[in-house]
This record gives C-alpha cells, structure tokens and sequence, in this order.
C-alpha cells in the first residue's frame, strides 16, 4: 500500500506540475494594455499638473507677490518635480484658477486673486520644508 501511495503521488505531481505554469500565465487580474493605459494617463495628467503650476509661477503678478514676501520662485520652481499625489493635484488645482483669473484680465478680483497666488505659494513652500 505504501508503494501504490509513492507512484500515485509522483504521478500526480508530474501531472500537475507542468500544468500550473501555464495555467497562471493564462489568467489576468487586469490586462496589461490597460494597465499600460492607466500608467500613461496617470503620467500625463501629472505632467498637466506641473505644467499648470510652472505657468502660474511664470506669470510676472505670482513673481512680484512671491518678491514681496520674500520667497524665492526658483527654488518653489525646482520643486515642483517633487510633488506627487494628493499635494501636487491641489496645488495644480490652485495653480489653474490662478492661470483662469489671471488669463481671463480679472482685476475686479485682485484681493481673491492675490489670495490664491499666497496659498499656492505658501502650500508649495510647506511641501517641500516638509520633506
């Protein structure tokens, strides 16, 4: 009994053996396109952030507050590529209704725009202290 029980396992695992690998090769979670597609999206929209904020930065109304509070934009500019997650998308938030105001010649609006010019730059100083 005890010889029936050896070749009936070796049997078994050499038939089970070569069939897990390719059984596992077949079977996805997620599909790896869409996974390539999610990744590139997530890139991308990254990319739009960073560029949302470098523009805001850029405009010579963000410069002057920046001067007058004494913050250096070359160094919040440098930053930027350090910013991730939920920080980056609320400053690329804030960076895009500063660049919506400011584009569009709002001026009726300069203490809420000066507002939102000191928020952004003031969250992207604490960011980057804080890491």
């Amino acid at each position: 009994m005890h010889t029936f029980r050896q070749i009936l396992s070796v049997f078994l695992i050499a038939g089970l053996v070569p069939a897990t690998p390719a059984f596992a090769q077949q079977r996805h979670v997620v599909d790896p396109s869409a996974l390539a597609q999610a990744v590139a999206q997530r890139g991308a929209q990254q990319d739009s952030d960073r560029a949302a904020i470098r523009e805001a930065l850029n405009r010579p109304e963000v410069r002057e507050a920046a001067q007058k509070f004494g913050v250096d934009v070359n160094r919040l500019e440098t930053s930027i590529a350090t910013l991730a997650g939920n920080d980056l998308t609320r400053a690329a938030a804030t960076a895009r209704q500063v660049n919506e105001r400011l584009a569009g010649g709002d001026s009726s609006v300069v203490l809420s725009t000066t507002t939102i010019i000191i928020v952004l730059l003031v969250l992207i100083v604490l960011i980057v202290a804080l890491k």
